[in-house]
């Protein structure tokens, strides 16, 4: 039976893993010390580095949980700790398995000699980890993956050239070479510091590429949007729904009160849970909205259709037409808008009830086509509203079908979303976050707007002037810019995963190969003096 290289007995593995993923969790909205992911991949790195399937999958569940125990605390706080700590533990799972592939596989390449290779199993894995959680099971849950914690880090402008996932392999990268630099202190401090500083520097360096900036001259539209508030946080938030839909009316009114011209208004998600295509009492109160700001108006609503099912749905009232054009939801959230085998769930928790019939899902892409003579007055053009609906916006294929449907329309990303599930907590600065970053990743301004905060207008660079309170009414208008075209990140696509998936069967294929020479000895039979310097 082989040894583990030398390292950390299981206690310390267990005890950088707890501050891996406590660090990591500190990158985010919240604190958003988003450099702490830097270090805490680090630490995860030292944590699982050449370790046994068993002990990196018990220091990957542990690093885990102090990961995502803390950055999904909103999950739970008007359901209960138990589907909290249950989406916790799930997430957490993904970091176990991580570790628990990539620690036996390093010490393999190890053993041949391949030590820098072991390294680069280090973003692989975190990429691969990140894919996985994204897309499995019920579709994945990609929250708070290590890219969307760095929004304001000079690593945002890899998403330009290859979305999150290649953000994410940025910061585990930097990670594992902190954690090269610290294990090379002790034997050669001179070149290890400056190696350490190198690193650094050229992380800062990324930030000064410049990013959302088309070689096309942008054109321009009036937008607006409205964040209408609800009577009260939690899961009754929509209790009062008639109240929603006039609070959002209201604020409509005030914006018309003092913007001049608009080409297009956004209402959030769940704006009119009353049906405006059955109810006439809110189709004549959405038609007072639009009279006083006479522009399309783009809101969320919930469609009592197809039957027994509802649908969450981006409807756009155009002026002058009754029957809104409509983007349905492709990708509803399960446990919170359909509950897969929902009497076994029961048994766990009753909440499970307060969970409609069920959402269908939507098949089309969003895009919505209008015009605007902003740039060009009396000469007008075509722009494309793409929205997206609440937790989409952090699923890259969903988005990126949309700016790829008709890159040669200049387009703004329009983010519908309600947050009053969630309270006071930080998952509202979490979503916003992820917005920003998809700003990069496509060249694309971001309309982001919510029932209750926040909410607020995004550059293509990833900036913002301003953005709302939680729970506060608010209306805001801009001038925004629209981009057309697409960036490197929308030509790859989902390569950086597949090529992170390719990188990691090329090492484990290498090291299944019988090398003819002497120099391949088994890890027992290495004197301590040996492991330690690989």
């Amino acid at each position: 039976m082989r040894r583990e290289p030398a390292g950390p007995i299981l206690p310390a593995r267990l005890l950088l893993a707890l501050a891996g993923g406590g660090a990591i969790a500190l990158a985010f909205p919240g604190t958003n010390w988003w450099y702490a992911a830097w270090l805490g991949c680090a630490l995860l790195a030292a944590a699982g580095w050449c370790a046994s399937w068993r002990t990196g999958l018990l220091s990957g569940l542990v690093g885990g949980l102090a990961y995502f125990i803390p950055t999904l605390s909103w999950s739970g706080v008007y359901v209960g700790k138990l589907p909290w700590f249950a989406l916790a533990t799930l997430e957490a799972l993904y970091i176990a398995v991580m570790l628990a592939v990539i620690g036996p596989l390093q010490r393999r390449l190890v053993e041949r000699g391949w030590r820098w290779a072991a390294y680069g199993m280090v973003p692989l894995g975190w990429v691969l980890g990140e894919w996985a959680r994204s897309t499995t099971p019920f579709g994945g849950f990609p929250w708070v993956r290590l890219a969307f914690s760095q929004a304001d880090s000079p690593l945002r402008t890899l998403a330009a050239f290859g979305g999150a996932p290649l953000v994410t392999a940025g910061v585990a990268t930097i990670g594992v070479l902190l954690y090269a630099g610290a294990r090379a202190l002790r034997r050669r401090p001179g070149t290890a510091a400056l190696g350490i500083a190198t690193t650094l520097g050229a992380a800062f360096v990324l930030g000064g590429i410049p990013v959302g900036r088309g070689g096309d001259s942008p054109k321009m539209a009036a937008i607006g949007l409205v964040q209408g508030n609800v009577p009260e946080p939690g899961l009754e938030f929509n209790a009062e729904r008639r109240a929603v839909l006039d609070n959002h009316v209201r604020e409509t009114e005030r914006l018309a009160s003092y913007m001049s011209r608009a080409d297009l208004v956004v209402w959030p998600e769940n704006a009119s849970d009353i049906d405006p295509t059955r109810n006439a009492d809110a189709a004549a109160v959405i038609n007072q909205a639009r009279s006083a700001i006479k522009a399309p108006l783009l809101i969320g609503a919930i469609l009592d259709e197809p039957a027994p099912f509802v649908s969450n749905a981006s409807l756009l009232y155009r002026p002058g037409s009754m029957d809104p054009e409509r983007y349905i939801k492709q990708h509803p959230v399960p446990f919170a808008e359909y509950v897969p085998a929902k009497d076994f769930f029961r048994h766990f928790n009753s909440n499970v009830d307060l969970v409609r019939e069920g959402m269908a899902k939507g098949t089309e892409t969003g895009y919505f086509e209008l015009t605007s003579d902003y740039s060009s007055p009396g000469q007008p053009y075509t722009f494309a509203a793409l929205p997206t609906i609440c937790f989409e916006v952090a699923y890259d294929g969903l988005v990126r079908t949309s700016v790829t449907h008709r890159p040669d329309v200049p387009s703004v990303l329009v983010v519908q979303t309600n947050n009053a599930t969630f309270g006071y907590t930080a998952e509202s600065d979490q979503q916003f976050a992820i917005s920003r970053l998809r700003a990069i990743e496509h060249n694309r301004s971001v309309v982001h707007v919510s029932t209750v905060g926040v909410s607020g207008f995004i550059s293509p660079n990833g900036t913002y002037v301003e953005k709302s309170s939680l729970f506060t009414a608010y209306a805001a208008s801009s001038n925004v810019e629209l981009r057309s075209g697409l960036t490197i990140a929308d030509r790859v696509g989902p390569t950086p995963e597949y090529a992170a998936l390719a990188g990691l069967l090329i090492a484990w294929a290498a090291t299944r190969w019988r090398r003819r020479d002497n120099d391949q000895q088994p890890l027992s039979t290495l004197k301590s003096k040996d492991l330690a310097r690989a």
